[in-house]
C-alpha cells in the first residue's frame, strides 16, 4: 500500500512540473493593406509590450515603459527608430518610406499604425522583418498582406526574416 501511494505521489509531481510548465508563446502579428484610392500602404503592428519593452531595452540599455502611465516621449523615439531597423516594405524593388502615424495600447498589445504613401500600382512587395527576433530566437511574426483582394500571408522567424510576394 505504501508503494501505491509513493508511486502515486511521484506520477502527480513529475505530471504536474512537466505537463503543465508554462511555456510563452512569442507571436505578433501584422497587417499590410494596399488601399489604391489613397495610392498607400496601410500597416497595423501588434505587438505585445512587455516583450517589446524588453526588447527595447536590451538593445538600447535603458529601462523602457512603452504603454504605460509612465512612458517619456524618449521612449517613442526608440520605439519608432527599432520599428524602423526591423522592418521595412520594397514595393515594386523599390524601397519606400514608412511613415509611424499613432500608436494605442490593446489590453497586453501595443498596436502601431504606420503608412507608405505615393504607391500607384503593386507588382511586388518585398517585406523584411526581424522585430523582436534579435530578443528571442523563438519570435514568430505574421504578417498579412491584401492587395486588391488578394489576401496573403508570409511567417517571419529568426531563420527567414525576408519574404516576396508577385502579383
Amino acid at each position: 500500500m505504501k508503494k501505491i501511494i509513493l508511486y502515486t505521489f511521484f506520477g502527480l509531481l513529475i505530471l504536474t512540473t512537466s505537463a503543465f510548465s508554462v511555456h510563452k508563446f512569442y507571436m505578433a502579428i501584422y497587417q499590410v493593406n494596399y488601399a489604391p484610392e489613397k495610392k498607400m500602404l496601410q500597416i497595423t503592428s501588434r505587438i505585445f509590450v512587455d516583450d517589446l519593452n524588453k526588447a527595447l531595452e536590451k538593445k538600447y540599455n535603458k529601462k523602457l515603459n512603452l504603454g504605460t502611465e509612465k512612458e517619456a516621449s524618449e521612449e517613442v523615439i526608440l520605439l519608432k527608430k527599432y520599428l524602423a531597423e526591423n522592418f521595412s516594405i520594397k514595393v515594386n524593388g523599390q524601397s519606400k518610406p514608412m511613415t509611424f502615424l499613432s500608436k494605442e495600447v490593446d489590453g497586453d498589445v501595443l498596436v502601431c499604425y504606420s503608412n507608405i504613401k505615393g504607391v500607384s500600382k503593386i507588382y511586388s512587395v518585398e517585406i523584411s522583418n526581424s522585430v523582436l527576433i534579435d530578443w528571442s530566437s523563438e519570435q514568430q511574426n505574421i504578417t498579412h498582406i491584401t492587395v486588391l483582394g488578394t489576401k496573403n500571408s508570409i511567417l517571419f522567424t529568426d531563420s527567414s526574416r525576408n519574404g516576396v510576394l508577385k502579383y
